[in-house]
């Protein structure tokens, strides 16, 4: 047998790109040990943190493990002090009213602030914005049979930590489980640390430019620009320093034909034009052309529930999840979507943004009152739509 060796001669300008490579992989390795605390933490290194859970045990130590929540109101799940960071939510409701999640409101504040940075229809915040349950998965929520609502977004506080659960329905909440896992850690989080957040927004409808139109092809669809995102409807419109890690999005619609002709725009730090734009609203989430009508469902983007063939009342919920790369932000952002090409379109959108930022943030808007939440026809003109328009 014949061995063969090889000599490598390392010239200068070849020893400085490995070090610099080096350099490179070690500065990486570094600032993935800095995220691990606030994400998943390693699984071969010792850990200095202690996992506590709350729940909704029967202190009795009997199996009475429910809390029931009359209307109007709120009951505390978490009141725990940090520094940590709470690694999973875990919830059940069992209730007899209809449209309950779109009625019942998950809140969350940290660190004692009065503005909370968790505001949504608990319904939405999983992904369940046309207030049905179905069951999906994604790396960072899941509803998993039968009606048990996951999430596991790192959500770390400094100082205090408040998560509650108001019912603005009309009947009561019969039986509310839960489970909070949070990791308490001997030591303050990094200064630098961001907070967790999760905003809702609805438009029902959004309001088209014009309802003359016959088809997505339609010359007068198509003529029509936007390069400047007017009118577009806003998933996330924040102060401050942070970064983007997506979205859920549900759709009612109003109009025949597909609703998802319009592009995706985000507006990063006073931008007057996006600095990221789409082609499509199946493009930003991550399938093509319609999604061939099939529900799909995966680690970091999906649409998991479609419902109907593309006509008035079809229905459709969608997700998009920027791991690989948030979106970061220094003075604003503002993440928007058209709703068809150019704003013609004019169907109901259900949303919930999910972003890291500094506190203090800027107050959300009062959520809509709970009759305006309730997915419904509008009666908005155009291809299909059947409802008589109001009088002027």
């Amino acid at each position: 047998m014949i061995q063969h060796s090889v000599r490598i001669r390392l010239t200068p300008f070849c020893l400085s790109a490995l070090l610099l490579a080096a350099s490179t992989t070690l500065t990486m390795a570094s600032a993935h040990a800095q995220q691990e605390s606030a994400a998943w933490p390693s699984l071969t290194q010792p850990q200095d943190y202690v996992v506590k859970r709350v729940s909704s045990a029967d202190p009795t130590g009997a199996n009475a493990d429910a809390r029931p929540v009359a209307p109007g109101a709120t009951i505390t799940l978490l009141d725990a002090d940090g520094p940590g960071i709470v690694s999973h939510v875990w919830m059940t409701i069992a209730d007899s009213e209809e449209w309950s999640l779109k009625k019942i409101v998950l809140r969350m504040y940290w660190d004692n602030e009065t503005d909370p940075s968790v505001e949504t229809p608990v319904g939405d915040f999983f992904g369940l914005g046309l207030g049905d349950y179905h069951n999906w998965q994604s790396a960072m929520l899941s509803v998993a049979p039968e009606k048990a609502l996951n999430s596991f977004f790192p959500m770390p506080f400094q100082h205090h930590a408040r998560i509650t659960i108001t019912n603005q329905g009309s009947q009561p909440i019969h039986s509310l489980y839960w489970n909070i896992d949070y990791r308490a850690y001997p030591h303050p989080l990094p200064a630098d640390t961001l907070y967790f957040h999760a905003q809702y927004h609805q438009a029902q409808p959004n309001h088209g430019a014009f309802n003359t139109w016959t088809s997505n092809g339609d010359p007068a669809v198509n003529s029509r620009t936007n390069l400047t995102g007017e009118d577009n409807y806003v998933f996330l419109d924040a102060k401050g320093r942070g970064q983007y890690v997506g979205v859920t999005l549900s759709v009612l619609q109003n109009q025949d034909n597909w609703w998802g002709e319009g592009d995706d725009m985000f507006f990063v730090d006073g931008e007057k034009k996006p600095s990221i734009a789409g082609t499509g609203s199946e493009d930003y989430f991550l399938g093509a052309w319609d999604f061939g009508s099939h529900a799909f469902s995966y680690p970091l983007y999906g649409a998991p529930y479609i419902e109907g063939d593309e006509h008035e009342g079809s229905r459709a919920s969608v997700y998009r999840f920027h791991l690989d790369a948030p979106i970061t932000f220094t003075r604003s952002i503002r993440a928007t979507i058209e709703h068809g090409h150019a704003n013609v379109r004019s169907d109901n959108y259900y949303s919930v943004a999910y972003w890291y930022q500094t506190e203090p943030h800027a107050p959300f808007p009062p959520l809509p009152p709970v009759a305006d939440r309730i997915p419904a026809l509008q009666p908005t003109g155009g291809p299909g739509n059947h409802l008589v328009q109001p009088a002027p």
